[in-house]
């Protein structure tokens, strides 16, 4: 939890943690208290796997990496992103099973967008060079994005002002600290540099200008 530090996690680091219930797993990646407070984790949902209803005091942001995730209100296969505001509720499951990058409690108090996006059909835009984008969200300064990255792709050298976290959904992500496979969150604080790169298509998910 403490902001101004880089981390970085990796598919090999992962420890899954049981949760309060029995069918559903969870990999911490920052976690303020055991059960509430700011969280970003990796969720895995076994096959007809259930949580109880519950509300989000602080919101919650949810992009489906595998399987089919539902609840309430609909299916959400892989590729979806979904935004639920600060005082919603629901009782989530899955038939065939998932797994979930899921962060909670990070929503500005007013910011009430309730957002379902099939990022599988939806359009992205050009981005710098080869990169392609397709926004998910902004508020404020913060906003969520998926950029794609064509093989071979290189970005200038830039600084993070707000911080940037990334999880990497496919393909393999680069820069002069390391090499991240798909599965690997990076958090890099206010005014972190890198140049990053790739030799493999891949797509990550970015939320910037939250860790200033």
């Amino acid at each position: 939890m403490d902001f101004s530090k880089r981390l970085v996690i990796t598919p090999e680091n992962y420890v899954w943690f049981d949760s309060p219930s029995a069918t559903v797993t969870r990999m911490p990646l920052e976690r303020e208290a055991v059960e509430s407070g700011h969280t970003t984790s990796i969720v895995r949902y076994a096959a007809e796997a259930s949580f109880t209803e519950h509300a989000h005091p602080g919101g919650e942001e949810i992009f489906v990496l595998d399987g089919v995730f539902e609840d309430d209100a609909g299916r959400y296969p892989a590729g979806t992103y979904l935004r639920n505001p600060i005082g919603t509720t629901h009782a989530p499951r899955s038939g065939p099973g998932c797994t979930l990058f899921v962060k909670l409690a990070q929503h500005a108090r007013d910011d009430r967008a309730q957002l379902v996006i099939d990022t599988q059909s939806a359009t992205f835009v050009p981005g710098y060079g080869g990169l392609r984008v397709l926004p998910l969200h902004t508020h404020g300064c913060v906003s969520s994005a998926l950029v794609y990255w064509p093989a071979g792709e290189r970005f200038v050298p830039h600084t993070h002002v707000g911080g940037e976290e990334i999880f990497v959904l496919s393909g393999t992500f680069r820069d002069e600290h390391g090499i991240y496979p798909k599965g690997s969150w990076i958090r890099s604080p206010h005014l972190s540099t890198h140049t990053p790169w790739v030799e493999e298509d891949t797509l990550i998910f970015v939320k910037t200008g939250h860790l200033g």
